[in-house]
């Protein structure tokens, strides 16, 4: 059977070649994103970037450790501590490094450091000196407003600018510009950099790391070698970096896999059916049922094989123009080093002859059912497209996808909100739409076709017939064009309901008016906090980000979020969701925590702050579901953060445009921005969705290209089966532009179909997932991402005419013939 099932591929070729292309894409994907996966897990991490020049360095220890009756429990720290002086006093002559908050105004986030730090980098001088008295600083290039780069050095010696630290904003002289280095930096002199901040964040040294090991004692933590970049400021940002280069590779190339069976399995159901009097024709001359579907399998084997041999070569081509797309939309860090590793290759080639294997298996099962007195038939009847197993099937998955989303619903609004749970729902749906297509088409057909059939002539009645004639052709036709809008809809649709719910949970306990938030991750200084203080007719409250630790089941440290708020003016800013106790309440030996906690009212709990000092606090409120915090502390357990926001709450009586003129005089220069409720609301969404949205679009584009090779490949599959079809219409009287006309209209309404089904799986998903968010945040308004599914439907539409014309043009003798 492997003999005829290799002259099967030589004289059936154009069926094949969709196949062979959808499964050499599909390994190719596999094979280059399991490269990209590679790359991000073998990639080393990046070499020590603000202490380059120091072989050795100190820093304390920035972990909480609590014995436990199953040993000690660890969690990282939110709250430094900074070295003792004693410590410190151990080392004369070390490099005293103090790392705090300093930007210039209006300039790109940086920090302040002491001058002597600047050999740490080293970040040498390129103009000027280094700063040496309490009003001078030196810049490191990039951190001048409006510039990036190297041209920071023009700017001006003797140029006065203001800084904001923690404090507040104070002008000073700018009296020498640095080499960039690790990240923007405002160097100050080291007395005064001391007195604004005290605490001393790490010592370099320049000695042998056994001899600073020795002195320090285990007072601190002693860095060599590797050990020393993490002491960088961006060590937990490139571990996320990494870890979104990795999510976006896994999610593309599982839906590579998914479509690739797509495709194949519709592929091979398709040819099935225009191949029953050959298979008939074969159980006549005495194969088995069994031998048949051996050649079926021999089939897609020997495609699978070749196919995915080509992909696994050519795959790990396009790792690095991978690489480099994710590096510029931010979705990957730009240190990682492509991998070389082979593995890749293998498990796409693996993968890709097993989805060839499993997406032809319910074909070669059909096949084999051909009974030997079908080889008599004359009429090119289609056969029952429905079958007991399909029906099966189709209603369990659809089922399954229906009973997750309820489950969904009811049981875990909340996951809702995580692509790990609405996406395999949305596969379900689609497999399921995909497999009860037939059912479907005629009664769409007829839809979209009834006002041809108004029209002249008997073209769109033609078009309705044989449309809706075969309805297993059809279904297998408009498969790709379900699956590519479906997904396209389903996802950006789910990417927006899901972006809006967080905002709306986000921002529907806000009360205030207006927020202040800083431009940056830095903080509201002190001194932008007094002045909103004192603008006429507001109220003001703050909110530190900050954290706490509990002890999970005596053996398990666990690190919570919390925010530091004025219990006094909470009220007037936010409305606390609770479902048990009171918000007035909180007080520095209280707490108020969410159900995740898993605490009753009154109870008292044992748990360590920010900065690691274990205290006791009383549960004196209960949040609920819909609280966009984890927890409420007061300010006194926020230490040395700056406030993350400040809401702004008019008095009554106080003029509206009065209070925005002087929260927009009071932030001038801070690095912050004042805006009202409705704009925060909106720039959140904002936000959200266009990070959410990168990623989609990157799968989108998958997508396409498979929609290209399995709508082309069925169409012009279909198009010789047809070619004595639209030969008869010619000899009924109809023009060569009629029979084009009739043919590009036929394959637009074959889309069409796949665009209603595609649009019916997104309805069903998004109902399911909107019922899940209602009952999370409520009512919410979002924005139906129109343009880029549009464009999706349209490229479909676009590829759907062409590749019905370019066969129908080709083949005049049979389809055209000549007048």
């Amino acid at each position: 059977m492997l003999r005829i099932a290799w002259s099967t591929l030589r004289t059936r070729w154009i069926s094949f070649a969709g196949t062979f292309a959808a499964l050499a894409l599909g390994a190719a994907l596999i094979a280059a994103l399991g490269q990209v996966l590679a790359s991000g897990i073998t990639s080393p991490p990046r070499g020590p970037q603000r202490y380059a020049a120091a072989p050795v360095v100190v820093v304390p220890d920035g972990t909480l450790t609590v014995d436990t009756w199953r040993g000690g429990s660890s969690a990282p720290l939110a709250e430094p501590r900074g070295l003792a002086d004693d410590l410190v006093a151990r080392f004369p002559g070390a490099v005293v490094d103090r790392v705090f908050p300093a930007r210039l105004s209006d300039g790109p986030p940086a920090m302040g450091r002491p001058w002597a730090a600047a050999r740490t980098a080293p970040q040498p001088l390129v103009a000027g000196r280094a700063p040496s008295g309490d009003g001078e600083i030196a810049i490191s290039a990039g951190t001048w407003p409006g510039r990036r780069g190297s041209a920071a050095a023009r700017a001006p010696a003797g140029t006065r600018v203001p800084v904001v630290t923690a404090t507040g904003i104070r002008t000073y002289r700018v009296v020498g510009v640095t080499e960039a280095g690790p990240q923007p930096t405002v160097f100050f002199a080291d007395a005064h950099a001391a007195r604004l901040s005290p605490r001393v964040d790490a010592l370099a040294l320049w000695r042998p790391a056994a001899e600073v090991t020795k002195a320090v004692a285990g007072a601190a933590r002693v860095l060599s070698g590797q050990d020393r970049a993490l002491a960088d400021p961006f060590r937990e940002a490139d571990e996320r970096a990494r870890n979104n280069a990795n999510t976006i590779a896994g999610i593309a190339a599982g839906f590579a896999a998914f479509i690739a069976i797509f495709v194949v399995s519709s592929t091979f159901a398709f040819a099935v059916g225009q191949r029953r009097r050959e298979f008939a024709l074969l159980r006549t001359i005495g194969a088995t049922a069994r031998q048949v579907r051996r050649m079926m399998y021999g089939e897609a084997a020997l495609v699978a094989v070749a196919a995915s041999a080509v992909g696994a070569f050519l795959g790990p081509l396009a790792t690095g123009p991978i690489l480099d797309r994710l590096t510029a939309l931010g979705m990957a860090p730009e240190w990682l080093v492509p991998s070389e590793s082979s593995v890749p290759a293998w498990v796409a080639f693996g993968t890709g002859v097993v989805v060839a294997l499993a997406g032809v298996a319910a074909a070669a099962r059909r096949a084999g059912r051909v009974r030997p007195a079908e080889a008599l038939r004359e009429a090119a009847v289609e056969p029952r497209a429905m079958t007991w197993g399909r029906w099966i099937a189709g209603l369990g998955l659809l089922g399954t996808a229906l009973v997750s989303m309820a489950v969904t619903t009811i049981g875990d609004p909340g996951s809702a909100t995580n692509n790990k749970t609405f996406m395999p729902i949305v596969m379900l749906l689609i497999a399921a739409l995909g497999l009860l297509a037939p059912v479907f088409v005629r009664p769409v057909t007829r839809l979209l076709v009834a006002p041809l059939e108004r029209l002249r002539g008997a073209g769109g009645v033609a078009v309705a017939g044989g449309t809706a004639a075969s309805a297993g052709r059809t279904a297998a036709t408009a498969a790709p064009v379900l699956v590519t809008v479906a997904l396209a809809a389903s996802l950006l649709g789910g990417a927006a309901m899901t972006d809006a719910a967080k905002a709306a949970v986000q921002s529907r306990p806000v009360r205030a008016g207006y927020l202040v938030l800083p431009d940056g991750d830095t903080g509201l200084d002190r001194q932008l906090v007094q002045r909103l203080r004192a603008v006429p007719g507001v109220d003001v409250a703050t909110e530190t980000e900050t954290s706490v630790y509990t002890l999970e089941g005596d053996t398990q440290l666990i690190r919570r979020p919390a925010r530091a708020v004025e219990p006094a003016t909470l009220s007037t800013a936010l409305s606390v969701p609770l479902v048990a106790g009171s918000a007035a309440g909180l007080r520095d030996d209280t707490i108020v925590v969410s159900r995740t906690w898993e605490l009753s009212l009154g109870q008292r709990v044992r748990m360590w702050r920010a900065d690691g000092s274990p205290v006791t606090l009383t549960v004196t409120g209960v949040l609920g579901d819909d609280s966009p915090a984890d927890a409420y502390v007061t300010p006194a357990h926020a230490f040395s953060a700056l406030p993350s926001v400040a809401y702004v709450t008019q008095r009554p009586g106080a003029s509206a445009s009065a209070v925005r003129v002087a929260l927009e005089d009071a932030v001038r220069g801070h690095n912050a921005r004042a805006m009202s409720r409705a704009e925060w609301a909106r720039e959140s969404g904002d936000r959200q969705a266009s990070a959410s949205r990168l990623g989609l679009l990157a799968v989108l584009g998958i997508m396409l290209c498979y929609t290209v090779i399995a709508l082309v490949n069925t169409l012009l599959m279909a198009a010789s089966d047809r070619a004595a079809e639209r030969g008869g219409l010619r000899l009924l009287g109809a023009t060569r532009a009629q029979v084009l006309r009739y043919v590009v209209a036929e394959a637009l309404a074959v889309v069409a179909v796949g665009v209603v089904l595609g649009f019916a799986a997104t309805a069903l998903g998004l109902l399911g997932l909107g019922a899940a968010l209602l009952r999370l945040a409520g009512p919410f308004a979002f924005d139906v991402p129109w343009q880029p599914v549009v464009a999706v439907i349209a490229v479909c539409f676009l590829l759907g005419a062409v590749a019905a014309v370019v066969p129908a043009i080709r083949i005049r003798g049979a389809v055209i013939p000549r007048s």
